[in-house]
């Protein structure tokens, strides 16, 4: 009986991508991608949605072939992907055993290897050696207890025999990445591994990665891990010379060299664009000699009075010619997120939720009189219900006990953790149809309107594009949109950096720290949690805890 175990290499672990170029629909992906990756490196790839970052993770793991350059790997490779096929039937423990697939195999190799050592067959203690050299290279025997472990740090579903197509988006995505972590790879992909974590997962996910002896690669707009983890940064966004660069220093290091890159760059587009303008001038001036046959005055030197126009405008075209074929390519604008103006309703008590709970969803009997301008943070722990707190406050789901009211004419937005499937139907007329929508039932008036480019949030290529053709993060953008479409009095948002960039992210906050409208913020993420830590809080796990951090109290919960 043979059995295939696949071995890290461990130290020797090398992965090495070089010259990647990617081309999609007639566009550009990915270009001159060069990283190197070895045991210990821990890279974050940033950019700006639709840049490119889940499919150069693709191409590391070898799932999706460059359109030129190559990829080099020794060494065992697992990767999480922001989507997770689920219509396969697969349960829980199908999940993990694919995970330790190597691990098992080396286990059941070295129980049939002692079994022939014991029957003293012929060449059995060589066999016996390596098959336990591969289970101590594996710690396979660990291997279970190690996932288990993760399981329950992460929060993750314990029941083996639980189907995947059972279990939330967040669950799922838990289970997986505590496989991962438990199988220990040469190599870890991550894209976006915070979103569906809790303050305990995404504390001992930190751990892990920066605990890790393997090589770590992680696409993520979480600022607080890319700060906690990260050693290098690959910058996919725009470059003066269309080169992603790679950044020392950590997350710090980005922001300082990123800075410093642009700056340069906008210097020496300006620094030509104003010796184009000057070589324009001698150029024109030069032919205007040409034309006029113009000579140095009477009294100059015989062959000093030859014209030397025609020498000139040959010296010009040449010096344009040298510029052109170095020219420095405009700096690209950022998109650049504008808050709309939201109304508010002085006075009015817009949502009152008296001593809400819903059965086997959100345990916790809780209480909030929300006005115009209030600010709260939902926070606890997964399964705590914060997403079905903000459903009960949307009104898209009924509590078990106490009584929900909405304000005559109040108009609420939500923003779920998920985009919902994909239309064929282009951006903006998704966002039109969506406009149509809102008018036809009486909750927008023609005048009160607003346009998807006027909030800088998807450029204008992106506004033409599929809906399904849009990366997940410019699908974020697009639900993020529809719901400032709807003009809220209260703007209800469950984890609203989930796949955003950091940029957006920042403009977002800000925003939302100005916007008159009411804002519930439902969240996990570290950074974004320091930045509102002036808002008002309600912990849903321990209603106790529930506080203000302004002086005036809008909000109540109990």
């Amino acid at each position: 009986m043979t059995i295939t175990i696949t071995l890290p290499a461990r130290t020797r672990a090398q992965l090495i991508a070089s010259t990647i170029h990617v081309v999609r629909g007639g566009s550009k992906v990915l270009s001159n991608v060069d990283l190197t990756i070895t045991p210990g490196t821990r890279v974050g790839i940033v950019g700006e949605n639709g840049r490119g970052k889940s499919t150069l993770l693709h191409v590391l793991a070898e799932i999706l072939t460059p359109d030129s350059g190559t990829v080099l790997r020794i060494g065992t490779l697992g990767i999480a992907e922001q989507e997770m096929p689920t219509d396969d039937g697969r349960t829980v423990g199908d999940l993990i055993t694919e995970q330790l697939a190597d691990s098992r195999a080396a286990l059941r190799a070295f129980d049939l290897s002692a079994d022939a050592l014991a029957a003293q067959s012929p060449g059995a203690e060589k066999i016996f050696a390596e098959a336990l050299n591969a289970a101590e290279t594996l710690d396979a025997w660990d291997a279970d207890r190690r996932v288990d472990v993760a399981l329950e740090s992460l929060g993750a579903v314990t029941d083996r025999q639980k189907l995947l197509s059972e279990l939330s988006v967040g669950q799922r995505y838990r289970v997986r990445l505590a496989c991962l972590l438990g199988a220990e790879h040469d190599f870890l992909l991550l894209d976006e591994p915070t979103n569906h974590l809790d303050q305990q997962g995404l504390d001992y996910l930190t751990d892990q990665l920066r605990g890790s002896q393997g090589g770590i690669v992680v696409v993520s707009h979480d600022r607080a891990l890319l700060t906690d983890v990260a050693t290098q940064i690959l910058d996919l966004d725009p470059s003066r010379d269309g080169i992603p660069r790679l950044y020392g220093g950590g997350y710090l290091g980005y922001k300082e060299g990123r800075a410093a890159e642009r700056e340069r760059w906008v210097d020496e587009y300006e620094q030509q664009r104003a010796e184009h303008s000057r070589l324009t001038q001698d150029l024109a001036t030069a032919q205007n000699r040409l034309v006029s046959g113009w000579r140095p005055p009477k009294g100059t030197g015989k062959h000093q009075r030859q014209t030397r126009a025609p020498g000139l405008v040959r010296s010009v075209h040449r010096r344009r010619d040298d510029l052109e074929n170095h020219r420095v390519t405009a700096p690209e604008p950022p998109l650049e997120f504008r808050m709309p103006e939201l109304s508010a309703r002085p006075g009015v008590t817009l949502i009152q939720a008296v001593e809400v709970a819903v059965d086997g969803r959100m345990p916790s009997v809780t209480t909030l009189f929300l006005e115009s301008g209030s600010k709260f943070v939902v926070s606890g722990p997964n399964g705590a219900g914060k997403s079905t707190f903000l459903n009960v406050l949307a009104g898209t789901l009924a509590p078990s006990t106490g009584e929900i009211h909405h304000a005559r004419g109040a108009r609420i937005a939500y923003l779920a953790q998920e985009s919902p499937v994909a239309t064929t139907l282009r951006a903006r007329d998704a966002f039109n149809a969506h406009l149509g929508t809102l008018t036809s039932a009486g909750t927008l008036k023609e005048g009160e309107m607003i346009s998807l480019k006027s909030l800088g949030i998807l450029s204008s290529a992106d506004l033409n594009r599929p809906v399904r053709e849009l990366s997940m993060g410019q699908q974020r953008r697009l639900d993020l949109a529809m719901a400032l479409a709807t003009k809220p009095h209260v703007l209800l948002l469950d984890e609203p950096s989930n796949h955003l960039s950091i940029a957006l992210v920042d403009e977002l906050t800000e925003g939302l720290h100005l916007t008159k409208a009411a804002v519930i913020i439902a969240t996990h993420d570290r950074q974004l949690r320091r930045d509102l830590a002036s808002w008002q809080h309600i912990n849903l796990a321990n209603p106790k805890e529930n506080w203000s951090g302004s002086s005036t109290f809008e909000g109540r919960a109990s």
